[in-house]
């Protein structure tokens, strides 16, 4: 196998895995979700290493459309309050940090969403809507074109990205006024 061949089954496999993972997602839960966004104070995310990147990645775009965002443990945060909406992020749904947090954000009144692979985790019995994006799977490919949490993430992404797009349809943002808020130091 060549390294052009392994690079191409990798993108091939994970686009396919990837499609699979996200057809369980439903509309409802995505209106939902939406809801959630529109009734909320503010919003905070939360995600541990990939996951967290992931997080942070989508707390971005909510700060382009214009939601008053935070991400959990970051230097400049504000306290979670009753009315908030926290949305976390966790692969497993164990993460000590992560299931603390949806413990502590429950426990404050806050609105909380997970998104997480495991359906019975520890996260998902603090959540008011889970979303869980099973990427379990032995395979032998999977573990030579999408090691460890790879499906996971990239599918969390995906999703958060879908999610994005439904937000702005129903802001009536456009990529223009989104990018008024765009932070950059790019040169007329």
């Amino acid at each position: 196998m060549t390294v052009d061949d392994t690079f191409r089954e990798s993108l091939q496999y994970v686009q396919r895995k990837i499609g699979d993972i996200l057809t369980t997602v439903t509309k409802d839960d995505i209106e939902k979700i939406n809801q959630c966004f529109f009734k909320a104070d503010r919003i905070f995310v939360y995600g541990a290493g990939r996951s967290g990147l992931v997080s942070k990645a989508f707390a971005i775009r909510l700060v382009h459309l214009g939601f008053q965002t935070f991400v959990i443990g970051e230097t400049i945060g504000a306290p979670v309050k009753k009315g908030d909406l926290v949305f976390i992020v966790s692969g497993s749904g164990e993460t000590i940090p992560a299931v603390m947090t949806a413990e502590i954000a429950k426990n404050l009144g806050a609105k909380l969403v997970v998104v997480t692979g495991k359906k019975n985790s520890r996260i998902t019995k603090f959540a008011d809507i889970s979303i869980v994006l099973t990427a379990d799977c032995t395979e032998k490919e999977r573990k030579l074109f999408a090691p460890l949490g790879t499906l996971f993430e990239a599918s969390a992404w995906i999703l958060l990205d879908g999610i994005i797009a439904e937000l702005m349809k129903n802001k009536k943002e456009t990529e223009e006024s989104m990018r008024s808020r765009h932070a950059t130091l790019e040169l007329p």
